[in-house]
C-alpha cells in the first residue's frame, strides 16, 4: 500500500472488545486498546517518503503488511469518465500500457457496492496493484496519466484510492450531514430505508427485465430452424441501411428491440491467416459479431468501443459473411457516427462503412412510466448509497488530496449542482477532518452536436457551476472544453484531462506558484459604449488564439438578452468583444454551449480558456 508522508497517518482496525493491539513500523511501536464495539485506532508520526517497509500487527493473532510506500495519497472519485480504465483506451495508449514500469505508482480500486442504510464500516475487498503493463490496465486512466506526471516531476511514491462508478449522480456520493440542506433529497433517503417502498419497485423492474429478456429469446433470427447468422440461412425481406448511423434516422421509427444486420465483406488473401482485429465504433446498446458463421465478438452495454480480436484462420480469403446482432432498450439504436469501422490485419485495413442488409428480429414493448422510479430503481443512483459503502469507510484514511470528474448525470438540472458541488467538497472536508483538503476537479468538456447559433446549454449551465465552485478555499479546476468529442460522452483523449489535474497540483499543492496551471479565467467585464472589455485570470504569458484565426464562440446581447454572434479581439490580457447588430451591449458570453468546438481562445501555455457568461 502507499501511506501519506509528512502527517499523522491513520492506522485502525477491529478487534475483540477490550484486546490490546501493538503496531510496529519503522523501529517504533504504537499501543491501543478495542473498544467496546472492537474498534482501536493509532496514529503514525510523520512519515517521510520512501519505503518499502513493513508493518507487524500484533493481538491474539498477528498481520504482517509488507512493500509498504510512503508518498501522496489521493482519493479519484466521480462517475465514469473517472472509472475508464487504461484497458478501455489501449490504442490510444499502447504506449503507454506497454511501457509503464512505475512500481511507486499504485491504485486501489474499490469494487461498486452501494448502501443505503447508512455509513458501512469496512470497504467490499480489493487490493493495491502497482503500475506495470499488466495491473496498469485496470487503473483509471485519468487517474494514471495524472500520477504518472507527478511522479516523474518529484519521484516520490504516489497512491491511488478510486471510488467511482458510471453514471452516478453527485448526491448518490454525499453523506445524509452533507445534503441537510437538500429537503427532496433528504425526503428520498427516509424513503429509500423503507423496504416495503423500495422492494416493490424492484420487483417491478426485474419483471420489465425479464419480459425484454424473454422477448429477445423469441427472436425470429435466433428461433428458426436455420439462425440468421449461419452461412446456410437464405436472407428473405431484408433492407438496406448504412453504417455507421441509427435505424431511427434511417426510416425505422422509435424501435427498441433486436435488429439484425448483414455484408458479404470481400477479404484478400493478404489479409487472412493471421491474426486480425475488426474496429466497429460504438454500438447502441449492445452487440454480437459473427463472421461466416461463428460468434467472435459481444459487448452488453454501449459505452465501450468495439475492438475484436480476431484469431489466425476466422477470415478466409474471399467472401466472409458478417452478422452483427444488435439489441437497443431505449433512444436511438444502432451504430455511432464518426467511429472507427474497418478490420486491419497485416497491416492492411478493410472498410466496413457503407450499406448493410438488415432485418428485425423483435420488438419490444414501449416502456412504461415516466422513467423515474417506476420504471426501475437503481440502488447506486440514489442519495448517499455510494458514499455509505465506498466512501465512508475510506474517511479514516489519510490524505494528499481528492480529485473528481462527475457531473455528467446531473445535467438535467444545472441550477441544483451549483449547489450541491461546493456542498460536497465541504461534507467530505468534515469527513476527513483534514481541514480545507485540496479538491482538484474537472470541467465537463465539450460533448454533443454542434450549434451553430447562439443558444441556451444544460452543459455549459454545469461548466459554470464548476467555475463558480472555485470560490471554496483551496480548490483548482481542470478546463477540458478542447477534449471532448460531438458524440462521445467517454473521450479517447484521457492523458490531458490527468495531466491538468496533475498542473493544477503542482501549483496548489506542491507550490510551484510561478506555474501556469490553468486557461484563462472569467474576472471581469466592463461596457464602454458599442464594446465590452472582458478581463481575465491566468493569463500566462498573454493570451492566443491558439489556431491563428480570429476569436469564436464569443457572443453579445443588450438588455432583451438577445445573444448574437460577436467580434473580438485580444487586447494585452483582455478581450474586446462588440457586434454591429447590437449598439448597446451589456452582456457577453463565450463558448456557451454544449459544444463550443474549435473555441479557441488559450493562454500561450496552450491551456483553453474556460467557458463564461455575464448575464447570470
Amino acid at each position: 500500500m502507499v501511506l501519506q508522508r509528512d502527517a499523522k497517518t491513520n492506522v485502525w482496525g477491529w478487534a475483540a472488545p477490550g484486546e490490546k493491539v501493538t503496531v510496529k513500523f519503522k523501529g517504533k511501536s504504537y499501543r491501543a486498546t478495542a473498544d467496546a464495539n472492537g474498534n482501536w485506532a493509532i496514529r503514525l508520526a510523520p512519515l517521510k517518503a520512501g519505503g518499502p517497509y513493513t508493518m507487524d500487527i500484533k493481538a491474539s493473532n498477528r498481520l504482517v503488511i509488507k512493500d509498504i510506500l510512503v508518498g501522496d495519497v489521493y482519493l479519484c472519485s466521480g462517475q465514469s469518465n473517472m472509472v475508464h480504465q487504461m484497458s478501455l483506451h489501449n490504442i490510444t495508449y499502447a504506449e503507454d500500457i506497454a511501457t509503464a514500469d512505475y512500481p511507486q505508482i499504485r491504485h486501489f480500486w474499490i469494487p461498486t457496492t452501494t448502501n443505503l442504510e447508512g455509513p458501512a464500516q469496512d470497504l467490499p475487498p480489493g487490493s493495491w496493484k502497482s503500475a506495470n503493463p499488466e495491473d496498469v490496465n485496470n487503473f483509471s486512466a485519468v487517474a494514471y496519466f495524472f500520477a504518472r506526471k507527478l511522479y516523474r516531476q518529484y519521484k516520490i511514491p504516489i497512491g491511488l484510492i478510486n471510488a467511482s462508478v458510471g453514471g452516478t449522480p453527485i448526491e448518490a456520493w454525499m453523506s445524509e450531514e452533507g445534503l441537510k440542506d437538500f429537503a427532496p433529497i433528504l425526503a428520498t433517503i427516509e424513503k429509500n430505508r423503507d423496504t416495503s417502498y423500495v422492494n416493490p419497485i424492484r420487483r417491478r423492474a426485474l419483471a420489465a427485465a425479464n419480459a425484454n429478456r424473454q422477448k429477445a429469446e423469441q427472436d425470429k433470427g435466433l428461433t428458426g430452424a436455420v439462425k440468421w447468422y449461419e452461412t446456410a440461412y437464405e436472407p428473405k425481406g431484408w433492407r438496406t441501411i448504412n453504417i455507421p448511423g441509427y435505424w431511427e434516422d434511417q426510416g425505422i421509427k422509435d424501435l427498441n428491440g433486436v435488429v439484425w444486420y448483414r455484408r458479404e465483406i470481400e477479404v484478400p488473401a493478404s489479409m487472412t491467416g493471421v491474426p486480425a482485429k475488426v474496429f466497429l465504433g460504438r454500438i447502441v446498446d449492445a452487440d454480437v459479431l459473427y463472421i461466416n458463421g461463428n460468434q467472435v465478438g459481444n459487448t452488453t452495454y454501449q459505452y465501450p468501443q468495439r475492438r475484436y480480436s480476431l484469431p489466425a484462420g476466422t477470415l478466409k480469403p474471399g467472401k466472409n459473411l458478417f452478422v452483427i446482432r444488435v439489441t437497443n432498450n431505449g433512444g436511438k439504436g444502432g451504430f455511432v457516427p464518426d467511429k472507427p469501422y474497418y478490420i486491419v490485419a497485416n497491416e492492411q485495413t478493410l472498410d466496413l462503412k457503407g450499406y448493410w442488409q438488415y432485418k428485425v428480429g423483435e420488438v419490444y414493448p414501449p416502456v412504461s412510466g415516466s422513467g423515474g422510479m417506476e420504471s426501475g430503481f437503481s440502488a447506486q443512483n440514489q442519495p448517499t448509497a455510494l458514499y455509505n459503502a465506498m466512501v465512508a469507510p475510506a474517511t479514516n484514511y489519510t490524505l494528499k488530496g481528492i480529485l473528481w470528474y462527475q457531473g455528467e448525470s446531473n445535467a438535467g438540472n444545472p441550477t441544483q449542482y451549483k449547489k450541491l458541488l461546493p456542498a460536497l467538497i465541504a461534507d467530505w472536508r468534515n469527513k476527513w477532518q483534514q481541514g480545507n483538503i485540496p479538491f482538484l476537479y474537472v470541467q465537463l468538456p465539450n460533448f454533443m452536436e454542434v450549434n451553430y447559433t447562439p443558444s441556451e446549454s444544460n452543459w455549459a449551465l454545469m461548466r459554470e457551476a464548476a467555475l463558480q465552485s472555485l470560490s471554496v478555499p483551496n480548490t483548482a479546476m481542470a478546463v477540458t472544453i478542447d477534449l471532448g468529442e460531438w458524440n462521445d460522452i467517454h473521450p479517447d483523449n484521457k492523458k490531458d484531462v490527468g495531466e491538468r489535474l496533475a498542473l493544477a497540483a503542482q501549483k496548489l499543492i506542491y507550490g510551484e506558484k510561478n506555474i501556469v496551471a490553468s486557461g484563462p479565467l472569467f474576472q471581469s467585464a466592463n461596457v464602454a459604449g458599442n464594446k465590452i472589455t472582458v478581463s481575465f485570470t491566468d493569463t500566462g504569458s498573454g493570451l492566443t488564439s491558439i489556431d491563428g484565426e480570429e476569436l469564436n464562440w464569443f457572443a453579445v446581447a443588450g438588455a432583451d438578452k438577445k445573444f448574437v454572434w460577436a467580434n473580438a479581439r485580444i487586447e494585452g490580457d483582455k478581450v474586446v468583444v462588440w457586434s454591429e447588430e447590437v449598439p448597446e451591449p451589456k452582456y457577453v458570453r463565450y463558448g456557451w454551449a454544449d459544444n463550443p468546438d474549435g473555441a479557441n481562445l488559450y493562454n500561450k501555455e496552450g491551456l483553453p480558456a474556460s467557458p463564461f457568461r455575464t448575464d447570470e
